[in-house]
């Protein structure tokens, strides 16, 4: 079974979902003896495309002006949820991230979706997540992507050639237009094996629950809502 799951590196949430995914994963496969091969392939979705390239400022600063909120209320709001992270098991330090544009991030998972190894992709995807939220990085930072990907055993003379060019630039922008024909608006969203949907982050428990059913073949569609971020934010509930 394929799991599909439109992301941005720079969502909180994503991170959250797609962390909660794996333990889904990992329990029905360790406690139902379920066997079935799952293969999950991340597809972007930039929440800004047109973010700086350059870090501009802090994270509660910004958060503060998108959401007119007071830097007190930006910042209780920014604790709540990097206290989500920390349960779910994850070094998560949201306000001391560096917000910075995520295409280049994007491109780099492309290319690690190109190779034959089925797992780099998945590796370079949760270091990109580690990089900007337990890590401080810059994503738009080209040195920080050749790093992360020599690190997970790519090339670095393949990936510095990558990140200098265009290449991969059109998979990125085809993963985005899908979203836009599949009305895809907010992230995470996932599709379990063509048959499922979920917007949001659902909890391991019901993630499970809809892995089991996807994978009885029970469900043919369902939808879930849970929390998201989207181009006019994140928010807590109502994700469509």
């Amino acid at each position: 079974m394929v799991i599909t799951y439109w992301s941005d590196y720079a969502c909180p949430y994503c991170y959250i979902g797609e962390t909660y995914l794996k333990k889904a994963i990992k329990e029905i496969q360790e406690k139902d003896g379920i066997t079935a091969d799952i293969q999950i392939e991340m597809k972007a979705f930039e929440l800004d495309s047109e973010a700086s390239k350059q870090y501009t400022g802090p994270t509660v600063e910004r958060f503060a002006k998108k959401y007119r909120l007071s830097v007190q209320e930006a910042a209780e709001r920014i604790e709540t949820i990097s206290q989500m992270g920390r349960e779910a098991g994850l070094e998560f330090h949201y306000a001391k991230t560096r917000y910075t544009n995520t295409f280049d991030a994007h491109r780099l998972t492309k290319l690690a979706q190109s190779k034959p190894d089925r797992t780099l992709a998945d590796r370079i995807s949760e270091r990109l997540y580690r990089a900007y939220f337990s890590e401080s990085l810059e994503l738009a930072d080209r040195e920080v992507l050749i790093r992360i990907a020599k690190e997970e055993g790519m090339d670095e003379s393949e990936a510095r050639e990558m990140l200098i060019s265009d290449a991969y630039a059109d998979d990125v922008r085809l993963d985005e237009k899908e979203a836009y024909r599949c009305c895809v608006q907010a992230v995470p969203f996932f599709v379990l094996g063509g048959k499922y949907s979920v917007p949001g982050v659902m909890p391991v428990s019901g993630m499970k629950d809809a892995l089991r059913k996807v994978l009885q073949e029970e469900v043919q569609t369902m939808t879930a809502q849970g929390m998201c971020c989207g181009p006019d934010g994140c928010h807590m509930e109502d994700c469509k």
